[in-house]
């Protein structure tokens, strides 16, 4: 029945992230051992003030539909946050409350990009965005990057890849799968390229700004040149461990904000109430009541890569942000380990998976074929667990 089923929805990728979970899953209920180190989710519990104010939001009967773009409140709270950690000036016409920050992005692809409009994306990115710019009948071009350059963007390879039907650029700062932070130094050189072309709309996803283990976070929309053309998206989820909870925000140009605002009016309307409410409390909070998972997430950096650095084949990078390690592994290609013959990223992936039951993704959802992507939003216990598989199924080699 595959031929009924429209194009827009067979030409779409399935998530490598959520499939190698699904994969996990089906071998963890067929008994095995499987540690997952796939998913982007904080192995910590959503802070108890934030679970407070949800339960006081049920007792006070939010039960009705909100706003499509969000609470006036909760709005309210959005536009202090950006003020104190951004240095961002947004007013209510300006924000956008979604179901998570994947629809936000959903949403300002579908109102900004035509069929065969371009969008520049600095590779790796984060899985979902290619998919969402082919959804909305974009074309999603990859500009290459290295382990050797911190996974960084150049202003000259931003340069060379634009073209007459570039519309916008995607980046995630820190970014997600390689954990580099794009400096404020390093921001300015990419808008002083992107000063030449003032039709080109960037998103800046900044979900992981919290998450942050350098010298601070720096967004492109503080520069007065690039605030009008630039859509900051963030959201909870990870910073505050409210994956579930499914709220994200946009601060954007009011003319892109009330398209994503009529859009959203057509798909889901507003957010889920209660977990808007609980929202406001999280972002009224003092960034210092998180810490505590910011310094976990530091500490378990720190394990992850030294013992990533005891496996011969592996090329990592220190990452400066977010929870994941993305080390190139292309060394184990063209070899056969334990009867798996190891050709790509996926394979390498497969057989972790399959030979040390350590969940990884391959860093060809990513737009870079020679790494995979290691999560260490887990346990130490299980970290190191994990990486003494993978240096006992990599021995072979």
């Amino acid at each position: 029945m595959q031929e009924k089923l429209s194009n827009r929805i067979n030409n779409l990728a399935t998530s490598q992230t959520l499939a190698m979970a699904a994969k996990a899953r089906e071998l963890r209920a067929e008994g095995k051992d499987i540690i997952g180190l796939s998913l982007g989710e904080p192995d910590f519990n959503t802070p108890d003030f934030i679970k407070e104010a949800a339960i006081q939001a049920i007792n006070d009967n939010y039960n009705s539909y909100s706003p499509v773009d969000g609470y006036v409140e909760l709005k309210d709270a959005i536009i202090t946050k950006f003020k104190r950690d951004n240095n961002l000036t947004y007013n209510h016409s300006q924000i956008v409350v979604s179901t998570g920050a994947k629809q936000s992005l959903a949403n300002v692809a579908l109102v900004l990009l035509n069929e065969g409009d371009e969008v520049l994306l600095p590779c790796p990115y984060w899985v979902s965005y290619a998919e969402i710019v082919k959804l909305a009948e974009g074309v999603p071009v990859e500009v290459p990057t290295s382990v050797e350059t911190d996974f960084k963007m150049t202003p000259e390879q931003l340069e060379k890849a634009i073209t007459p039907k570039t519309k916008m650029i995607w980046y995630s700062s820190p970014c997600n799968p390689s954990g580099m932070v794009y400096s404020k130094e390093e921001l300015r050189a990419l808008a002083d390229v992107l000063a030449k072309y003032p039709d080109i709309i960037v998103v800046s996803d900044e979900i992981y700004e919290h998450i942050n283990y350098g010298d601070g976070h720096a967004s492109m929309a503080e520069f007065e040149d690039m605030y009008e053309r630039t859509v900051t998206v963030n959201g909870v989820a990870k910073a505050f461990a409210m994956t579930g909870w499914r709220i994200g925000y946009i601060g954007a140009p009011a003319w892109i904000a009330r398209a994503c605002n009529k859009l959203q009016g057509q798909v889901t309307s507003g957010a889920n109430c209660i977990a808007q409410r609980a929202v406001i409390t999280a972002l009224e909070a003092p960034v210092s009541k998180i810490s505590y998972m910011v310094d976990k997430f530091k500490s378990r950096r720190k394990l992850i890569i030294d013992l990533l650095n005891e496996i011969e084949g592996f090329i990592t990078t220190e990452p400066q942000g977010a929870f994941y390690v993305f080390p190139n592994i292309s060394s184990f290609f063209g070899k056969t380990i334990k009867g798996h013959k190891i050709e790509n990223a996926t394979d390498f992936s497969m057989f972790l998976l399959e030979e040390a039951l350590v969940a990884t993704v391959t860093g060809d959802a990513f737009g870079n074929a020679d790494c995979i992507r290691i999560s260490y939003a887990a346990s130490e216990e299980q970290i190191e667990e994990a990486l003494k598989r993978i240096k006992a199924a990599v021995s072979e080699a």
